[in-house]
């Protein structure tokens, strides 16, 4: 083209025909490019973005909403000119260097927000998949972002001062103990994010329990040097990736995949209010359809066994006789296996535990079925209602510490007697 040209510009304006030549040249460049931004941005783009709106491919509407299909347009665009700079302009002219240089730094930098693009968009799809869930790509993708970062930013310097990047990496080596001073987070988080996909400890949407960092609840993002939690106050906590390596932290995933959520509770019944049960107890006690059987049974069982031995039942040391909370214990048992709301599939007793100085602990261990949080307070409450509104039924009371009224009530007795103890005098 400069053989075409330069003749007629020697010809009618000698003096400035180099001058002119560039000109014309940059014009040119610069009516192709306009021309091709058109084409890609208006035409190609537009067209594309209209079909990725209307497809239902996950992948297209991902691509787009990323910015990819952009930023590669522009990527080529500065490919072009820099094409164009070296097949229109001399080597030896100023301009050529300078233009290439400005269009090496373009496609650097449209080629890294291209791969920030893809990487992106293949979060999105990955997060589309129930399968891939489990895995940390975020960690992986922002680890692949911060390498492709250094080695981007070396091509830039080493294009800025002309040297061979392989000098700037050959430097690398006496830096490596600062960059991995200043890199350890994100290095130690990398690890941490394959360990904790590898041995499937953790994912987002896990119930996470971590009181060393304040947190529990849901885990709603894992990153390559964080993860955030959710806590139930919606308040965010966010956690060192590396930390859940290096300490422990409670996982409440196993608990929502069984279908099931633990009651393990007790209540404490005043060890004096414990005793036999008379015959009364008993025919009051068989009215009540979940007690029946268990009651003519052991009834039963313990008749036997006295006839057998042949004991003298006056005294109640002597004999096997029923107890009001063994009798409790076994109604509590027979009132979970037919409740509802129980799982009856999973582990399920009531068990009462050592004595205390508080009383008797008697313990209910079973499973609901549900793991929603509100309906198993709900639950749990409805069952405890049930327990101490029957435990009189028993003859059993609840231990619990004298309050200050039990207290002022107790100054205020002897008081009373004393007047009721005056009046019957006066009269």
């Amino acid at each position: 083209m400069k053989g075409l040209i330069m003749p007629w510009l020697k010809a009618y304006i000698p003096e400035y025909s180099a001058l002119a030549y560039t000109a014309a040249v940059l014009l040119l460049i610069g009516i192709i490019s306009v021309a091709i931004h058109f084409i890609l941005h208006r035409v190609v783009l537009t067209w594309v973005g209209s079909r990725a709106r209307i497809a239902r491919q996950v992948w297209r509407q991902a691509f787009f909403e990323r910015k990819l299909f952009n930023r590669l347009a522009l990527t080529l665009q500065g490919i072009i000119i820099y094409i164009q700079a070296g097949l229109w302009l001399s080597s030896s002219s100023v301009l050529l260097p300078v233009i290439q240089t400005m269009t090496n730094l373009w496609i650097l930098l449209y080629g890294l927000l291209s791969l920030f693009s893809l990487l992106d968009a293949l979060l999105d799809i990955f997060k589309q998949k129930p399968a891939m869930r489990n895995f940390p790509f975020r960690g992986i993708f922002q680890s692949v972002k911060l390498i492709a970062s250094i080695f981007i930013g070396l091509l830039i310097i080493s294009t800025l001062i002309g040297k061979s990047p392989l000098i700037l990496l050959s430097g690398l080596g006496a830096m490596t103990a600062v960059l991995m001073l200043v890199f350890k987070d994100p290095i130690l988080g990398l690890v941490a994010g394959i360990q904790l996909s590898a041995n499937d400890m953790l994912s987002v949407g896990d119930w996470l329990e971590m009181s060393k960092y304040g947190a529990d609840g849901a885990v709603i993002d894992i990153g390559l040097t964080t993860v955030k939690v959710q806590n139930w106050d919606n308040t965010i906590t966010t956690i060192p990736t590396y930390a859940l390596i290096s300490d422990s932290f409670k996982n409440w995933r196993g608990m929502s995949e069984s279908g099931g959520r633990r009651i393990k509770r007790s209540l404490l019944v005043d060890s004096s209010s414990v005793r036999f049960l008379d015959e009364e107890d008993v025919r009051r006690l068989q009215r009540a359809h979940l007690l029946a059987p268990y009651l003519e049974q052991k009834i039963q069982e313990v008749s036997r066994y006295n006839s057998e031995q042949q004991l003298d039942l006056s005294s109640q040391v002597n004999g096997r006789r029923l107890t009001n909370l063994g009798t409790f214990r076994a109604y509590l048992d027979v009132f979970l296996k037919h409740h509802p709301d129980i799982h009856q599939q999973m582990t399920l007793m009531v068990r009462q535990l050592a004595p205390t100085a508080n009383g008797i602990p008697m313990e209910i261990y079973a499973f609901t079925n549900t793991t929603s949080w509100v309906k198993y307070e709900g639950i749990q409450s409805d069952i405890f209602d049930h327990v101490f509104a029957v435990l009189q039924e028993f003859g059993l009371r609840v231990h619990q510490a004298p309050s200050g009224y039990d207290m002022r009530s107790l100054g205020r007795e002897p008081a009373v007697e004393a007047e009721q103890k005056g009046i019957r005098q006066a009269g």
